[in-house]
Formats: C-alpha cells, structure tokens, sequence
C-alpha cells in the first residue's frame, strides 16, 4: 500500500510517499511544496493546490494520511495551517484518494513511543524506520513521512 503523508502548510508542505514492501517500510519519494511570501495568501494556495495536484497524478498513491489540525496558541499560523489542509483535503478529494487523519500526538506515539517527542526524535526515527542515510530536511518533510508511517502502522499493514 502507498501512504502519501502531507504535513500542511501555506510556507512549506511536506510530502512523503511510504510503501510497506516486503514486511519493511520504504520511502518512494519525499519533499516540499515551498511557496514564498512574495505571493498572496491566495496565490500561494493555488500553488500548493496545483503542485499537489499533479504529485498526485504522478505518486498515484492507494491513501493519504495528513496532520489534523490542533489547537495552536498562534491563531495566525492555526488559520493558514488550516487553509492549507483545506486545500491539501480537496486535492485529495478531486483524485478520489481515500484521506486518514492523524494528530501530531498520534503520530510521535506511533513513531517513537512517546506522544511528547520533539522534532529531532521524530527525525531520528524516521531515518532508521525508512533506512535513509540522513534524517529529511527540512522538518516538514520528516514530519510528513512520520505522517504516512503512522498510517501504515495504524492499520497494521507491514
């Protein structure tokens, strides 16, 4: 099974595509759909809704698993995270891929072991479950692999 995980953002998007092969995990492809401040705030979900689009018709992957948005002290970044899951959502629904939602609290759990993991754990983990030599960069990227792990785990597929 393909898992394409999507970490939303307007700035950048991370995006890994995970396929449980042999009873072991391994990364397809990953990285970012960046956008720049330069654009509007329109603008720049267009760009993310068009390139995600077409890694979609690409990846042609069986699901995708993307963060669920939680409460943020920063209501700024909650509303443009949640305007990129907007966009992220109907990308997905326009390829009729089947979509799974996880808190970041679920995905360091199904990661590490523990729900309060920082950003480095997440990464470490993620290279050694993936077998990369390093660890994704930028976060965004790691995150949205952790994403789609957690996916394949979730439903006991490897």
């Amino acid at each position: 099974m393909k898992t394409l995980g999507i970490d939303p953002g307007t700035a950048i998007m991370g995006f890994g595509l995970v396929t449980d092969s042999e009873r072991s995990l391994k990364a397809l492809e990953f990285g970012c759909i960046r956008t720049t401040k330069e654009n509007l705030p329109h603008e720049r979900l267009r760009i993310l809704y068009e390139k995600l689009g077409k890694l979609l018709k690409e990846l042609r992957p069986d699901c995708i698993a993307i963060e669920r948005l939680f409460f943020a002290t920063n209501s700024k970044t909650a509303i443009s995270v949640g305007e990129a899951r907007g966009v992220a959502l109907l990308a997905a629904a326009r390829a009729k891929v089947v979509v799974a939602e996880y808190t970041p609290l679920q995905v360091k759990l199904a990661i590490t072991g523990y729900g309060k993991a920082d950003k480095n754990q997440v990464g470490q983990m993620v290279k050694n479950l993936l077998k990369l030599e390093e660890v994704p960069k930028p976060d965004d990227t790691a995150d949205a692999l952790a994403i789609a792990i957690c996916h394949l785990h979730s439903y006991h597929i490897i």
